[in-house]
């Protein structure tokens, strides 16, 4: 029950799932999506982490940047059974619909170099 009320808390806050649509277009370093949501670095790491935590999400370094994507292969069925709902999730949402906008112009060499 301790993976389940994990995974629930992660999906239990309007940015994390903001951040798990995002995740769903493609994967994004820290940067991205702070410029998105407008939230400080250190709020959107503790989302991340809080998703990582539950095995939503994964991590890949790349060079200078952290890049975070939707698990592929889950390790609880809970996941997997969880993760392909979300393309059902929050599609009409105002917000999603902005972030998605966003999305096509966030550009990471841009956003460092401010």
């Amino acid at each position: 029950m301790d993976e389940l009320t994990k995974i629930f808390k992660a999906l239990s806050d309007k940015n994390r799932l903001r951040i798990l649509k995002m995740l769903q277009e493609k994967s994004l370093c820290v940067c991205e999506i702070t410029e998105i949501l407008g939230l400080s670095t250190a709020t959107v790491s503790v989302h991340l982490s809080l998703l990582k935590n539950a095995g939503l999400v994964t991590d890949s370094k790349d060079g200078r940047w952290v890049n975070y994507f939707l698990v592929k292969n889950p390790k609880t069925n809970e996941v997997a059974s969880l993760l392909p709902l979300l393309n059902y999730w929050l599609n009409d949402d105002e917000a999603v619909k902005e972030d998605k906008k966003l999305l096509a112009t966030v550009c990471r060499d841009v956003i460092c170099c401010k």
